[in-house]
């Protein structure tokens, strides 16, 4: 795993100041720390940090074809490039490493732009063509691997792994996205293409970018989706043993390295189904990894535990106090971006484990959408059974009074707690799940909100996002929509950004064995009664798994990575969430309004409500201003460095 950036000059060929780009290169130093490499040429610089994992040898970037004419900065891992190399070969095409790296200039010479279409991997690249004077960059099908980019004022275009790359530039534009404040109080992220700043944007999944100097920079080009066909005929039976297969296949093709691997293992199903699959193609002992909770209400390391006895893995244990706080302003400074999700803290955590150990780890990020398994897909799913009962014209005013009238019953058993139950049945199926789905709703955010602020937005609504891949589903199968929504949004945004900074900031190389992306077009041939099957979901895997695994870790209730937020903020946080939600930080932004941040405080350090989610929300934007006001430093010190001249 490495760290890319870059920048090109889209009308000339002006020379880039060296010390600008090395700074933008040693900004994400953590992302490797073991060489790092330049290319200057007129018009177009590149830099890459490098942490070595194949061809430890000569497996330096950037990296060129046989003439030095085309040269490439990779960030992630090409699996099936041994399989890829015969046939450039055959091509008339000379390789003078053993890296992954060196397929990509290959294959572009051989299929141009297309080229990202025979690759299986995690990728993010930048790659320049001189004799085309064109720079092409890349992100993976799933968003596994992130990619920033930037149009400067004076045609510069700027790109990095992670948004401080860019922000080492003096001519970003640092002016918040009023929009982006928008998606981000609503999903807790935002979403791509946006970016928190006005004048940057992300690459999106599956999507690349190609530009020639001289020409205005075009839209980026999708080069692949994800189709919910639900018309394979195959019986539970063969698709189970054709599940394990390909489970098995994904996971041979990511344990290929030349340094320690292991694997997390939290005590779920998906985590617990890559080891079990690891075990039996490897060796010896798999290098396992798990963080247990003092809160025995957040802990699941009993259930990893007996994976690891079962597939004898040589497992570590941490126990994180359940006041671990600390990380608060580090990860303001890891995500650069504001960014809500609490697990974070715990993924740091075990991240930190886990390099101790290895520098390769495998986790199970990725199956809850491809195989139906969150607990809100069951409801989804429940409601809109409901929904198919009545038309919108009927359920609109009479489940909308209902769900403005019903109490909030955040003390109440689950069974009466109706109000938002009431407020989805109001709405159309990609409204309901939006409205699912959100930290603050539609009328918190409201509420929350300045005058000024909501003229800014001018009547967007992060809704928006969902409406625009709903509309590109081309499904009208309940659980399928509501499977690609994630797969577009809350795993890019949430899931693989917490994932790659919190691995990356511990020089640790992630892999996602239920992101395969020949697995995941093959999941989305099923059948969605092969995915939730009455109250179960991931009904075809866990069958597959019984096996593999035991029912106690199958079929057990769902506990997820959480953080005890609630006591916190009634606790050890109290005066730290009132001093960032009421101070002087978010006042001077002029996007909030008092009244409303002082109840949210109020009512829930007095227990009358649960406004950990969106306090917890505030407190992250809090600390991204700051770090933003303040900038993000270079680290001190550097590894081996190269300096290359086509």
């Amino acid at each position: 795993m490495c760290g890319i950036a870059g920048l090109f000059d889209l009308r000339g060929k002006r020379d880039f100041p060296r010390e600008l780009v090395q700074r933008m290169n040693d900004v994400q130093f953590h992302r490797g720390p073991d060489e790092g490499g330049f290319l200057f040429e007129p018009g177009v610089a590149l830099a890459h940090r490098r942490l070595s994992i194949i061809d430890l040898a000569t497996g330096q970037q950037p990296l060129f074809n046989e003439d030095g004419s085309v040269a490439v900065v990779f960030n992630g891992e090409i699996y099936n490039y041994a399989e890829l190399v015969p046939e450039l070969e055959a091509l008339g095409h000379r390789f003078h490493t053993r890296s992954d790296t060196e397929v990509i200039v290959h294959a572009w010479e051989a299929w141009g732009a297309s080229c990202v279409t025979r690759f299986r991997g995690m990728f993010a690249f930048a790659l320049y063509d001189r004799g085309q004077q064109t720079l092409f960059l890349a992100r993976d099908r799933l968003g596994v691997k992130p990619l920033y980019y930037a149009e400067l004022p004076d045609g510069t275009l700027a790109f990095g792994s992670e948004l401080k790359v860019l922000m080492q530039h003096p001519a970003l534009d640092r002016r918040i996205d009023p929009l982006a404040v928008e998606e981000y109080f609503a999903l807790g992220y935002v979403a791509e293409p946006r970016c928190i700043f006005a004048g940057a944007r992300k690459l999106g999944p599956g999507e690349t970018l190609c530009v020639r100097r001289g020409e205005a920079l075009p839209r980026p080009h999708a080069y692949w989706d994800v189709h919910f066909t639900l018309d394979n005929p195959i019986t539970q039976e063969d698709a189970c043993a054709e599940l394990v297969e390909r489970l098995r296949e994904s996971v041979r093709l990511r344990m290929i390295s030349e340094v320690p691997l292991g694997a997390f293992l939290s005590g779920g199903v998906d985590s617990s189904a890559v080891v079990a699959a690891m075990a039996g193609l490897s060796d010896g002992p798999v290098n396992t990894c798990s963080i247990a909770f003092a809160d025995p209400a957040f802990n699941e390391a009993e259930f990893a535990r007996m994976v690891a006895e079962r597939y004898r893995t040589n497992h570590r244990v941490e126990t994180v106090e359940s006041d671990d706080f600390e990380l608060i302003d580090r990860l303001a400074a890891l995500y650069d971006e504001p960014y809500a999700d609490s697990s974070a803290i715990p993924t740091w955590r075990v991240c930190q484990l886990a390099r101790r150990h290895v520098t390769v780890a495998l986790s199970g990020d990725g199956g809850d959408e491809s195989f139906g398994g969150y607990r809100r897909y069951r409801l989804h799913l429940m409601e809109e059974r409901l929904r198919g009962a009545m038309p919108l014209g009927c359920r609109r005013p009479l489940f909308g009074l209902l769900g403005r009238l019903y109490p909030k019953a955040d003390w109440a058993p689950r069974v009466l707690r109706a109000k938002t139950t009431f407020q989805a049945l109001a709405r159309d199926s990609v409204q309901a799940y939006f409205h699912s789905v959100s930290i603050l709703r539609d009328e918190q955010r409201h509420r929350l909100f300045s005058p000024a602020l909501r003229a800014q937005l001018g009547g967007y609504e992060a809704l928006e996002v969902f409406r625009l891949h709903a509309a590109r589903a081309d499904t009208d199968d309940p659980l399928a929509l509501v499977q690609y929504l994630d797969l577009k949004t809350y795993l890019v945004g949430d899931i693989n950004t917490k994932v790659d900074r919190a691995s990356m900031a511990h020089s640790l190389e992630v892999r996602e064995p239920l992101m395969d992306h020949p697995l995941v077009e093959w999941l989305a041939t099923l059948p969605s009664s092969l995915k939730v099957r009455g109250n179960e979901g991931k009904f075809v895997f866990k069958k597959a798994l019984e096996p593999m695994l035991p029912d106690d870790v199958l079929y057990r209730p769902k506990m997820g990575f959480a953080v005890p937020l609630a006591r916190w903020f009634r606790g050890p946080l109290r005066e730290r969430v009132r001093e960032a939600v009421l101070g002087d930080t978010l006042a001077a932004t002029g996007y909030f309004d008092r009244g409303t941040l002082t109840h949210l405080v109020d009512a829930h350090q007095s227990g009358l409500r649960d406004y950990s989610a969106p306090l917890w929300t505030l407190l992250m934007f809090e600390a991204f201003l700051r770090n933003a006001g303040a900038g993000a430093a270079a680290p001190a010190g550097r590894g081996a460095e190269a300096v290359c001249h086509a």
